[in-house]
C-alpha cells in the first residue's frame, strides 16, 4: 500500500544477488530537507521490520521527534531519504505487488532476496536523487541491519554509520521462518499464502491484528502507552487500533520474505570492510536486541576489527522501542555523534 505521503522510484529487470530478478522495481520514499549544491549533506534512513518509510514530517512519523528543523537529525541541515525496503508492503516491490508475468499478486511466488538486494535498491534510488558522498546511514531495527550492510558493502558511500536497535548478524535462524509460516496456517483460508482479495473472510486479517498487537507489546509500547495515556484501559485501545490500522496496510507473505532475508544476514564476518565512524545505540531493557547481550561481544569485535566505533545505552523501561518512545534520552547523543563525522562545513 503507496502511503500518500510518499513517492515512487520506478526501474526495470533489477538483478537479484541469489539469482532471478525482478522485471518491474518499485521503491516508495520520503524525503525530508534539501538537498546541498555539493550533493553531500543526504542521510539515508531504514526503518524497522513491518514499518514504512514516513519517518517525519508530521506526528504519524515514527521518528518525528528526532527528525526535523533543529532536530537531532537536522533537516535544515541535512536532507534525509527513508525508502521502504523491497519486500515490505508499503509501495515497494514485495510479495503483494503484481507479477508482471501473470498480472497476479506473487504471493508465496515472490523470488528471495537478500540485505543486499535492498542496499542495491537504495544505492539505485540515492543515484536517481543525485546524491553523492552521504553524510551518514542510519538505521532502526531491521534497519539496522541495511545500516550495518551498507557500513561492509559500500565503505566508501558515507561518512558516519548509526546502527540502532539491532545488530551485525541474524538473530534467529530457520525457525523464525517456519514459526511464522505456522502462525499463518492456522487460517482457513491462508492457502499456502494465496489469500489475496479474501484478507477478511480467510482470517490472515484477524491474524495479522493479533500478531501486531502481540508485537508491540514485546516491544515494550504497552508500557509507554500506558504512561503517557494514563491508565491500561487506554493504552489497550490504541494498541488495538495501531493492529487493525496496519493490519489493513501489510502483506502476511511480507512478513516471510524479509524474515528470509532476515536470516541470511551477516555483516559481523566483514566488519573489516567498515571506513565509516559507527555509533551503536542499544537499549538496557530491549529483549529483541538485548544490551546484556550484545553490547560488549559486538564493540570488542567491531574495534578488533578497526572500527572506529563509539557506543550509547539508552536507559529506559520501553524496551525495543527505546529509541523511538525515548528519544530524548539519546537525542543528544545522535546529534553530537553526527556534528562530528557527518555535518558538511
Amino acid at each position: 500500500m503507496l502511503l500518500a505521503t510518499s513517492t515512487l522510484f520506478e526501474a526495470r529487470n533489477f538483478e537479484l544477488e541469489l539469482g532471478g530478478a525482478l522485471a518491474q522495481l518499485n521503491l516508495a520514499y520520503e524525503t525530508y530537507g534539501t538537498l546541498n549544491a555539493a550533493a553531500d549533506n543526504a542521510i539515508l534512513l531504514c526503518h524497522g521490520y513491518t514499518s514504512s518509510p514516513h519517518a517525519a514530517g508530521d506526528s504519524a512519523g515514527w521518528w518525528h521527534n528526532l527528525i526535523g528543523p533543529g532536530r537531532a537529525i537536522d533537516t535544515g541541515r541535512y536532507y534525509v531519504i527513508c525508502s521502504n525496503m523491497i519486500g515490505s508492503a508499503f509501495g515497494s516491490t514485495g510479495p503483494g505487488s503484481t507479477n508482471p508475468a501473470t498480472g497476479k499478486p506473487y504471493g508465496p511466488g515472490f523470488p528471495d532476496i537478500t540485505t543486499s538486494d535492498m542496499v542495491a535498491a537504495q544505492a539505485m534510488l540515492l543515484d536517481y536523487l543525485g546524491v553523492g558522498e552521504l553524510a551518514a546511514v542510519v538505521g532502526f531495527s531491521y534497519g539496522g541491519y541495511l545500516t550495518f550492510q551498507w557500513g561492509v558493502g559500500h565503505p566508501d558511500r558515507m561518512r558516519a554509520l548509526v546502527p540502532v536497535a539491532t545488530w551485525n548478524k541474524s538473530r534467529g535462524g530457520p525457525e523464525t521462518i517456519t514459526a511464522i509460516e505456522d502462525r499463518f496456517a492456522q487460517c482457513p483460508g491462508w492457502q499456502g499464502g494465496d489469500y489475496y482479495g479474501r484478507e477478511q473472510d480467510s482470517g490472515v486479517f484477524d491474524m495479522l491484528v493479533n500478531l501486531r498487537i502481540e508485537t508491540l507489546r514485546g516491544y515494550g509500547l504497552g508500557q509507554a502507552l500506558t504512561d503517557r495515556l494514563g491508565s491500561a484501559a487506554a493504552a489497550d485501545q490504541e494498541l488495538q487500533k495501531r493492529g487493525h490500522d496496519w493490519a489493513g496496510q501489510f502483506d502476511a507473505n511480507a512478513l516471510i520474505a524479509l524474515r528470509k532475508a532476515a536470516v541470511r544476514f551477516n555483516a559481523w564476518d566483514n566488519a573489516a570492510n567498515i571506513k565509516a565512524p559507527l555509533l551503536y545505540v542499544l537499549c538496557n531493557t530491549d529483549s529483541r536486541f538485548p544490551a546484556s547481550e550484545l553490547a560488549a561481544p559486538t564493540m570488542a569485535h567491531l574495534l578488533a576489527s578497526g572500527v572506529d566505533a563509539a557506543y550509547v545505552e539508552i536507559d529506559s523501561p520501553y524496551g525495543h522501542l527505546a529509541p523511538t518512545e525515548a528519544w530524548q534520552d539519546w537525542a543528544g547523543d545522535l546529534e553530537a555523534f553526527l556534528d562530528q563525522h557527518a555535518a558538511t562545513s
